[in-house]
């Protein structure tokens, strides 16, 4: 039977009420009560803190009976405003992967060290009633130091406190958890199964809900893995999956067929017919070759090709040849020659073509000459 009922009455709740609806009806008080004002919920909502209160009312909160309490005012914000239980650090991770990963969906295991509670003393860090507020801080987890730094002058230093080594809590040596010393928490191996979704880009993230490092008053927070895809020797992954194919001259002026092997190790032939000119820089776009589409695996985007046309070295065809392939090509525009090409023909002619040989950069660009 509970020995005081005023932060009940002031909740308007029973007190054999559930944890749901006292939460629901904190949050109708929260915008008229202050929670410095009205510490019923922060009292309430602790399993710990309300069974003291039903035993020994207000006055056994205030003695400090509450186990350590909160470590700041934002903590009292957090649990008022924040919508529940107080979350842990979320912990993130990269995974190298490929875009052969990315296109074709992979799994890939990741062995993590994480945090849980300590099943020993079940997140005491000692026995049962052996955990004290702490004799030095008193519960704030920080002790504070007056430092004279000159007549008159002090300074205040604010550190965690070394009794309890920011815990708040105080355990005698012989009454601690032997297995995690009083820290209530022990290191633990996790293996997490990282499903890659086919259509994930460089990046994406995967977040696995409540799998971060666990701590006594703390919902977990979560992990989540932030997929690195490697560079790949031939595609790019843009908005569409990007390809830069080299053709050699002929090829763009006659046409030609050329394989390319695809993510998923297929063959795929692109094809220019002949008498279909390509230019350097042309794109051409294959349909349902790309990346699959994000949980849309069955469907794929475009696989964007940028071409790139290698014209022949200097000195390819001798001269008679030459005058047989210009005989092939278009012909040539005809340029009508003006008094002001005649002068500059001149110029260069007269090695006048750069006023001072000192300022004329070496190397580089050749220039042209008529």
């Amino acid at each position: 039977m509970v020995k005081e009922t005023t932060y009940y009455d002031v909740l308007g709740v029973k007190p054999n009420a559930t944890q749901k609806e006292l939460k629901k009806a904190y949050r109708k008080l929260a915008l008229k009560y202050h929670p410095d004002e009205n510490p019923n919920e922060e009292v309430l909502s602790d399993a710990k803190k309300r069974e003291l209160y039903d035993k020994g009312g207000e006055q056994a909160i205030k003695e400090g009976g509450a186990g350590g309490g909160f470590g700041s005012p934002m903590d009292i914000f957090d649990m008022s405003f924040g919508g529940g239980e107080r979350r842990g650090k979320n912990v993130v991770h990269q995974l190298t992967v490929t875009l052969e990963d990315l296109y074709n969906g992979a799994t890939r295991k990741l062995a993590l060290q994480k945090n849980v509670i300590c099943d020993k003393c079940e997140g005491r860090g000692g026995k049962k009633g052996a955990v004290e507020c702490c004799p030095n801080c008193r519960g704030p987890r920080m002790q504070i130091r007056i430092h004279q730094i000159g007549p008159g002058m002090v300074q205040q230093i604010q550190s965690v406190c070394m009794e309890c080594q920011g815990h708040g809590e105080w355990i005698s040596p012989k009454d601690r958890c032997k297995s995690c010393n009083r820290r209530k928490i022990v290191g633990e191996k996790k293996i997490l199964e990282v499903h890659i979704d086919k259509g994930m880009k460089d990046g994406q993230k995967i977040t696995f809900h409540g799998e971060g490092d666990q701590e006594p008053g703390l919902e977990p927070g979560d992990i989540i893995i932030v997929l690195d895809q490697k560079d790949h020797a031939v595609f790019t992954q843009r908005e569409d999956l990007y390809l830069c194919m080299d053709i050699q001259l002929v090829e763009a002026l006659c046409g030609f067929q050329k394989p390319v092997s695809t993510l998923d190790n297929r063959t795929t032939v692109i094809t220019s017919h002949p008498g279909q000119i390509v230019k350097h820089g042309d794109i051409k776009c294959v349909l349902n070759e790309g990346i699959p589409i994000y949980r849309r695996p069955h469907e794929k985007g475009h696989l964007t090709i940028e071409f790139k046309v290698n014209f022949p070295e200097n000195g390819f065809l001798s001269p008679d040849k030459l005058s047989l392939l210009e005989n092939l090509l278009p012909e040539r525009k005809e340029v009508e020659e003006t008094d002001e090409m005649d002068q500059e023909r001149q110029r260069h002619y007269n090695g006048e073509a750069y006023e001072d040989d000192e300022h004329q950069p070496r190397g580089g660009v050749q220039c042209q000459t008529s």
